[in-house]
């Protein structure tokens, strides 16, 4: 993993990506998800969740598109880097979605205690997604505070703006 001669600017620019993704998955996903489930008053409001989610994974995925063309390479590979991770926990979240649908459905629209059951296991890939995607992001972020980036990815988008910095 080589280091970048880096602006501060560039640097912070760099990081945006991978707090808003973190901010997705752990203040929304996590915090408000077990607040809205566990106070029933709250319950209503759990559509918040997916719909924020989807707002911001959007966002995430738009931004990275027009990154291409108007942000600087080290800036731009960070926000492709986000993209892909976003994309991943999209099908990770769909593929939630299929299963807790075809549980319903098999279920006939009487939810017993065994398809309740099967619907935790449905959601455990997502949830052992979730907290992989924070750890990496977190090391991504820490990635872009230092000027650094993986060299699959700097393969990936070969740019030549910017040459690894000696250590």
């Amino acid at each position: 993993m080589n280091r970048y001669a880096v602006s501060e600017d560039v640097a912070k620019a760099a990081k945006w990506p991978h707090e808003l993704f973190l901010i997705n998955l752990i203040f929304n996903h996590v915090l408000l998800f077990v607040a809205f489930l566990s106070a029933s008053s709250l319950q209503q409001l759990l559509f918040i969740v997916p719909v924020l989610s989807f707002v911001i994974l959007g966002y995430s995925l738009w931004r990275a598109r027009k990154s291409l063309q108007n942000d600087p390479w080290f800036v731009k590979c960070h926000w492709q880097l986000a993209a892909r991770r976003s994309r991943i926990f999209i099908i990770m979240l769909g593929v939630m979605v299929v299963v807790m649908v075809g549980i319903y459905l098999v279920s006939g629209g009487n939810m017993r205690p065994q398809h309740w059951a099967f619907f935790g296991v449905g959601i455990m890939p997502t949830l052992v997604t979730v907290l992989a995607l924070i750890v990496m992001e977190s090391d991504a972020l820490h990635l872009a505070r230092y000027g650094q980036m993986p060299d699959w990815l700097v393969a990936r988008y070969p740019d030549g703006a910017l040459s690894p910095q000696a250590d």
